[in-house]
């Protein structure tokens, strides 16, 4: 109670002026926070209602679409080549066979591959085709920068069907 009435008779002590510019300040706090605080924070849950009413109709066509996915046959490799053949083929028709530094087999049906200093874009773009043409998926990757903007070092493991 003692902090009341120190206010209060501090309150008292000041000019008509000075009490004005007091009232003004204490009527403007609440508003600068309604508008300061509480709008930009309001609109943001919304954003954040908007994004997941919008994942959820995402996920909701995905799980739609997942059973037709499913029952459509894989492509076929081209014509029984080996993994290491299609492999090796694509990467130099796309480019990469440069970046290719090794590869070993890893258990059947697969292969592991490391590149070196690979543009990341054609990376991407090849292990793509390489799904799309001959239904061959990417069972692991790691990739790091290489350091140059655009380049990586990649450890994939890719396997048939």
């Amino acid at each position: 109670m003692a902090g009341v009435d120190q206010l209060a008779r501090w309150f008292a002590g000041l000019s008509e002026r000075e009490r004005r510019i007091v009232q003004a300040g204490a009527a403007l706090v609440p508003v600068l926070l309604v508008i300061g605080v509480l709008l930009p924070l309001d609109r943001s849950v919304a954003q954040a209602h908007e994004r997941l009413a919008k994942k959820r109709n995402d996920l909701a066509w995905m799980l739609g679409v997942a059973p037709e996915l499913a029952a459509s046959p894989q492509p076929p490799s081209a014509a029984g080549e080996s993994l290491l053949v299609i492999v090796d083929r694509s990467a130099r028709e796309s480019g990469l066979a440069g970046s290719l530094a090794g590869s070993e087999p890893a258990g059947p049906g697969g292969l592991s591959l490391r590149l070196q200093k690979a543009p990341f874009d054609t990376l991407i773009a090849w292990l793509a085709r390489l799904s799309q043409q001959n239904g061959i998926r990417v069972d692991s990757a790691t990739i790091d920068s290489a350091g140059a903007p655009g380049l990586v070092n990649a450890a994939v493991v890719l396997r048939t069907g």
